[in-house]
């Protein structure tokens, strides 16, 4: 079994699919397990993630990344949508989930939902989304290492027209807008990025110890 170390080292940033090659429903279904199991600040999940697979659509969604060809040729298209807001329904539903996936007393965890919504209510709408855009981050980063571990290949990619996507997966006007992008398969063997060297600093520059 590699390391995780040494599945980081083969991971990169696919810029080029073999798009005939398809990744199986049980391949699929683990990284979506994978991206539910991720930590989340209070569990919350402030996010919501489009499986795009419809040629059509995918097509479009390419127009809108300045043409990058992982948004057609890549097996799978996974779009992150932050939700806008944080209300206090949102809340709600997450601590009625939690009475009963721990089979406990409502009353027993509401006060737990009262200071999460006292944590959100002074906060701005745009802050909240910010907010709920980083734990979407904290998802593709699990989703990227998952993929690793059983020998799929990634794309994170921010390089693309948000707005644009927005309306052409029917996002305007909803809870939710896209904010990142994660493109998975198996990477073609023309693909000369990864033979390349990771560029990375020294370990010394980035950790500081105190």
């Amino acid at each position: 079994m590699k390391t995780i170390t040494e599945l980081l080292n083969w991971r990169y940033a696919t810029k080029k699919f073999d798009a005939s090659k398809k990744l199986t429903d049980t391949e699929v279904n683990l990284l979506k397990e994978a991206v539910n199991l991720t930590a989340s600040s209070y569990g919350l999940q402030p996010y919501r993630v489009l499986d795009v697979r419809t040629p059509e659509l995918r097509e479009q969604l390419k127009a809108a990344a300045f043409g990058q060809p992982q948004l057609t040729d890549a097996s799978h298209v996974f779009v992150f949508t932050a939700f806008n807001d944080l209300t206090d329904e949102h809340v709600d539903e997450y601590i009625a989930l939690s009475a009963r996936t721990k089979n406990i007393p409502l009353e027993a965890i509401s006060g737990y939902g009262d200071f999460i919504k006292s944590v959100f209510k002074p906060r701005t709408q745009e802050d909240k989304h910010n907010w709920a855009a980083r734990q979407a981050y904290i998802a593709v980063g699990n989703l990227i290492d998952a993929a690793a571990s059983i020998g799929i290949d990634s794309c994170p990619m921010e390089g693309f027209d948000a707005p644009a996507f927005d309306k052409i997966l029917g996002l305007t006007d909803t809870d939710a807008k896209s904010v990142v992008v994660v493109t998975l398969g198996h990477r073609s063997a023309e693909d000369e990025t990864q033979s390349a060297p990771k560029v990375r600093k020294a370990l010394d520059q980035v950790f500081v110890t105190l």
